[in-house]
């Protein structure tokens, strides 16, 4: 389990970076980041379940604000939201970045569910 945590820990460091070019870099970087070190304390023996909770939370309070977008994206058919890295249409832009916060909610459910073992 110290590995997965390790390698979890990696690639949510990974989507924190990569966040430093979106319109709204602050908030997603501290999102992905956040995961991040919750995988980081599980890894080493020391994860705090409350904060993994709180963490699990916002992610789902932030997605419960986009889903209204995100149905309306499957009302459409589920139009390509890949196409193209730059988001040129609203849609595009909220679903991905419900399915983004989906993501960060799963990685904390995952620790929750076997983390801290």
């Amino acid at each position: 389990m110290k590995i997965a945590n390790w390698i979890l820990a990696a690639i949510f460091a990974l989507f924190a970076l990569v966040q430093y070019n979106d319109p709204d870099p602050v908030q997603w970087i501290l999102l992905y980041a956040g995961v991040a070190f919750h995988f980081v304390m599980a890894a080493q023996g020391r994860m705090y379940r409350p904060a993994v909770w709180i963490w699990l939370l916002a992610a789902l309070v932030w997605a419960g604000t986009l889903f209204p977008d995100f149905m309306n994206w499957i009302r459409m058919g589920e139009p390509s939201i890949v196409d193209s890295m730059k988001a040129e249409t609203p849609w595009v832009e909220l679903t991905r970045e419900f399915l983004g916060l989906v993501v960060a909610a799963l990685g904390c459910i995952f620790l929750l569910w076997r983390g801290g073992r």
